[in-house]
């Protein structure tokens, strides 16, 4: 009989989207069969959420950002690596993607998931040196895992040479769904913005297009789901109309109150605010940034789309979407459909294993064409 592949996965990030796509990618493949560990941070809502999956959990005691402790942090990685023996470990986001190849250097099937490229995240001399470190450390990531291919595009374009694999992310329909309960509402029409308080997702650009909205939106309300390093400056400069409520341990409520919901991001792999929500049948503006349109349905109108940084061009889609009832329903349920279908998170979890499979020499993979000199597939 074969023995299940084990699987580590090595994730930094403990909270919102990293932190969902890892326990929902952890889930599908416990209940598939495959023998998984994790080492994260405890804190936040990983650890737990992994543990009550049955995930075995080793702490690993990292930061957030590249620093002095990095060596130290690898250190500690090599060591679970070595007491966990994975076949392969999954690296998740750019902390994570540069501690696990450093700790293993291409000794095992790595692969390396982005969620969002670290050099955009940067400016200057940082951001220099995270597209440097992408570049050199792609030699020790078997494959690149990118959840779009605009992310992909951005990585080739910005030179990094790998072996590419995209696999949209998927979303549990089943806890975000039109139906359920719904946080309060309260008067007049509400907008939910469901995010991290930081500058990657622009909650700046959107308060500065909220008194645009309320001039042309009597009653209009925002409701800023979310905590981060950029609260305390949001929250001194916001307006009565707009409410800060923090962290919650399920959104989902705050979907389903909504009207209209935004995410005014500056740079994102494929955010899982707007799939989520248009699971719970809510229509979306987001802003033109890496996965925002292939997540849209085809044929959505061009003002859901809008462009990264520009407070005119939100406030007129948000105030678009507000005036009209009969459009946000038709949306709403366009949207249900379209992640219904392109977004079934069994699917994404099957291609993640699927790549996996391919590594290990488990299965073959049909490759769909060339890509910089390298093979790439869409799963």
């Amino acid at each position: 009989m074969r023995v299940a592949p084990h699987i580590l996965h090595v994730a930094q990030p403990v909270e919102a989207g990293v932190a969902r796509v890892v326990t929902d990618l952890v889930a599908a493949q416990l209940a598939a069969g495959l023998r998984v560990s994790a080492a994260c941070p405890e804190g936040g809502t990983l650890a737990d959420g992994l543990r009550a999956l049955g995930c075995t959990v080793a702490p690993w005691d990292v930061t957030r950002a590249p620093g002095p402790r990095l060596p130290g942090e690898v250190r500690q990685l090599a060591r679970v690596v070595r007491g966990v023996r994975p076949d392969l470990v999954h690296a998740h986001s750019a902390k994570a993607g540069l501690a696990a190849r450093l700790a293993v250097r291409g000794g095992l099937p790595t692969v390396f998931q982005p969620h969002a490229w670290s050099f955009e995240a940067a400016d200057g001399a940082v951001a220099r040196l995270a597209l440097g470190w992408e570049r050199f450390g792609a030699r020790w990531a078997a494959r690149v895992l990118c959840v779009s291919e605009a992310e992909r595009r951005t990585g080739v374009r910005a030179g990094i040479d790998a072996e590419w694999r995209v696999v949209p992310n998927g979303v549990d329909t089943r806890r975000f769904r039109p139906e359920g309960e719904r946080a309060p509402a309260g008067a007049g029409p509400l907008v939910v913005c469901v995010g991290r308080l930081c500058r990657q997702k622009g909650q700046d650009v959107l308060l500065a297009a909220w008194p645009e909205v309320v001039r042309q939106v009597a009653g209009a309300r925002l409701v800023l789901v979310g905590d981060g390093p950029d609260a305390g400056r949001l929250r001194s400069g916001a307006p009565a109309s707009v409410e800060f409520v923090g962290t919650t341990a399920d959104t989902a409520p705050w979907y389903r109150a909504a009207d209209v919901v935004v995410l005014p991001s500056r740079w994102e792999g494929m955010a899982l605010a707007p799939l989520e929500a248009m699971a719970c049948a809510r229509p979306v503006v987001v802003t033109d940034v890496d996965g925002a349109g292939e997540s849209l349905p085809a044929g959505h109108p061009p003002s859901c789309l809008v462009p990264s940084e520009d407070p005119g061009a939100l406030a007129r889609a948000l105030t678009t979407l507000l005036l009209d009832e009969p459009l946000r329903a038709a949306l709403g349920a366009q949207g249900r459909a379209h992640v219904l279908v392109a977004h079934d998170p069994r699917r994404a979890a099957d291609a993640v294993t699927g790549v996996y499979r391919e590594l290990l020499g488990l299965a073959t993979t049909r490759v769909v064409g060339p890509n910089g000199g390298r093979k790439c597939i869409t799963t």
